[in-house]
């Protein structure tokens, strides 16, 4: 008989204000304020944010950079137990990686209507054809995750607009 799995919760908001912290950082580079952490334990292992820009690499996603450092720091590509904390909601591109490193649980804050696929754009991780189940949880600090996200493409767009009035004058 299978045990059932036991999941603590009680630090799910303190991880994700850490992915949160991340994307800022991110943001301050100009990529899209996206901050993702790998929880083993309670301690975290593995850190990102987006940065396909800087890095030159379209898949520097901020889950992408995240499981690449917990995989390094742990000397392996599997990681089973883990719980990732990510403020946007995974793309199929990440969760793919997800489901490949084995990780347990996924924690997102705001969702991708766009290019989400944990609900928004399909079930991704429902799929009969996968060989690993993740538990999706969805919503944790989603206002504060949308809010960083929003204000940074509203930032973007008064720049360019001011950026126009220049070129206009």
């Amino acid at each position: 008989m299978k045990r059932p799995m036991i999941i603590d919760r009680s630090h799910d908001e303190f991880f994700m204000r850490e992915a949160l912290a991340l994307a800022a950082q991110g943001a301050l580079l100009g990529e899209v304020p996206v901050g993702a952490v790998v929880v083993q334990d309670g301690k975290v292992i593995g850190r990102g944010f987006n940065c396909p820009i800087s890095s030159h690499d379209p898949s520097a996603h901020a889950e992408m950079v995240a499981i690449r450092d917990a995989a390094t720091r742990l000397e392996n590509y599997r990681l089973p137990g883990i719980t990732l904390y990510v403020t946007l909601e995974p793309c199929s591109m990440c969760a793919g990686l997800i489901v490949h490193s084995r990780i347990q649980r996924v924690v997102y804050g705001a969702t991708e209507p766009k290019a989400g696929v944990a609900i928004s754009r399909g079930e991704f991780f429902a799929q009969d054809f996968l060989n690993h189940r993740v538990l999706i949880e969805g919503g944790l600090l989603a206002e504060a995750c949308s809010d960083v996200l929003s204000s940074f493409f509203r930032e973007r767009r008064l720049r360019a607009r001011g950026g126009e009035a220049a070129q206009n004058s």
